[in-house]
C-alpha cells in the first residue's frame, strides 16, 4: 500500500509568488505511474518540456513496471533469462539490496509472490491461502536468492516474483531531478504522487516547504505542520485514512505482508514519512520498510540511523491516532 499523506503546497507556492517578478518559476505537470506529477523549476528558457519528462517516465516504466507486460521486469518475472537489464534496473536493484540488508529483510522486493497471492498486487490472487500454500510460496521469497551477473538477473527459484513498485516511483523522481540538473537547473522540486525531491530554493528564495496533514478522523483536511526540505527528499508509505478496525478492542491497524511468516500482519503504524539528504528512491524504500517493521522497530532503527528523519502516524491501544517525529526533524507549527 503506497499512499502519501504529505501534501505538496505546489499551487499555493505558485499563486503566492506570482507578484514576485524576480523569480517566476516554470511549472510542469502530467500523469505518471497511475498518479500525477508536478514539477516546479527555476529556468529561464524552454529547454525542459513535458515531453522530456514523459520520455523519462516511459523509460523507467519500460525497465521497472510490473504492470506493463513487455517491461524488462515483467519479462524476467515470466522466466525470460535473456533480458539484459539497463542502468535504471541495476541502480534500483542495488538500492533495494542495501535497504534489505539494513532492515534484516523487512524490505524485500521478492515479497511480490505473496503480495499477489493475497490479492494486493498486479498478479491473480489465489482463492484459498492455506498454511501449506503459504509455506510453498514463502520458499520463493528472499532478496538474497537473486543475483545480478553480467547485467542479467539470476534467480535461485524461477517462480520468484520481483516487484520494485515500493521504491520505483521515488527512483523516477530522482531520474527526473538528475535530468534537470544536467540541464543546468539548480532550483527545483519534483513530485510524483507525494514522493518529492527538492534542490535549492523556491520562488521566494526559501527552502521548499511541504505541509503534513493533521490526522483527522472526520475526513476533514488540515495542516498539522510544515517541513522545509533543504536539498532533501521525502517519501511516504501507508495511509492512515485507510485502515482496519479490530472488532474486539477497536484498535486501528494496517495490513502488511510479514516476510518471515508469509501472512498479512497487523501493524499499529499507519503511515511513515522519511526525509533525508538522499535520493528519493532511498527514502521510499525506508518508508516501505518501516510499515513492515511496525512502530517500535522503526523507532529503534531510526535511533541507529541519524541520517534519516521521520514522521510517523500510529494507532494507540485505545484506537486514537498519535504521531511521532525524530528529534532531528525540525517542524514549523
Amino acid at each position: 500500500m503506497k499512499q502519501a499523506f504529505c501534501i505538496l503546497i505546489f499551487y499555493l507556492l505558485t499563486v503566492s509568488c506570482k507578484s514576485d517578478r524576480q523569480n517566476v518559476y516554470k511549472q510542469l505537470e502530467g500523469l505518471a505511474f497511475g498518479t500525477s506529477f508536478h514539477i516546479s523549476l527555476d529556468h529561464k528558457n524552454d529547454s525542459v518540456t513535458e515531453a522530456d519528462i514523459d520520455s523519462l517516465i516511459h523509460a523507467v516504466n519500460k525497465s521497472l513496471s510490473t504492470y506493463i507486460p513487455n517491461s524488462d521486469i515483467s519479462k524476467i518475472n515470466r522466466g525470460d533469462t535473456t533480458v539484459v537489464v539497463d542502468a535504471y534496473f541495476k541502480e534500483v536493484f542495488e538500492k533495494s539490496l542495501k535497504v534489505y540488508n539494513e532492515t534484516d529483510g523487512a524490505f524485500d522486493p521478492t515479497i511480490g509472490t505473496l503480495v499477489n497471492a493475497w490479492g494486493f498486487g498486479p498478479g491473480k490472487p489465489l482463492s484459498r491461502m492455506e498454511q501449506s500454500k503459504v509455506d510453498s510460496l514463502l520458499v520463493f521469497v528472499g532478496f538474497d536468492q537473486i543475483k545480478l551477473i553480467d547485467d542479467k538477473l539470476i534467480k535461485m527459484h524461477p517462480e520468484t516474483f520481483l516487484d520494485f513498485n515500493a521504491n520505483a516511483k521515488g527512483f523516477a523522481v530522482d531520474v527526473i531531478g538528475r535530468y534537470l540538473e544536467k540541464q543546468g537547473v539548480k532550483n527545483y522540486m519534483v513530485e510524483i504522487g507525494g514522493e518529492i525531491r527538492a534542490r535549492g530554493t523556491n520562488q521566494k528564495g526559501e527552502y521548499w516547504r511541504i505541509a503534513i496533514e493533521e490526522p483527522n478522523f472526520d475526513g476533514s483536511r488540515s495542516f498539522q505542520t510544515i517541513i522545509a526540505l533543504q536539498n532533501e527528499s521525502i517519501a511516504t508509505s501507508g495511509n492512515y485514512r485507510k485502515f482496519k478496525v479490530d472488532s474486539v478492542n477497536g484498535e486501528k491497524y494496517a495490513h502488511t505482508i510479514d516476510t518471515q511468516t508469509g501472512y498479512p500482519s497487523k501493524s499499529n503504524l499507519l503511515s511513515a514519512s522519511v526525509i533525508a539528504s538522499k535520493d528519493c528512491g532511498d527514502v521510499d524504500a525506508y518508508a516501505t520498510a518501516f510499515m513492515a517493521m511496525g512502530l517500535d522497530k522503526s523507532k529503534e532503527f531510526l535511533g541507529q540511523h541519524e541520517e534519516l528523519k521521520a514522521f510517523l502516524i500510529y494507532s494507540d491501544p485505545e484506537g486514537g491516532l498519535k504521531t511521532f517525529s525524530t528529534e532531528n526533524l525540525l517542524l514549523e507549527k
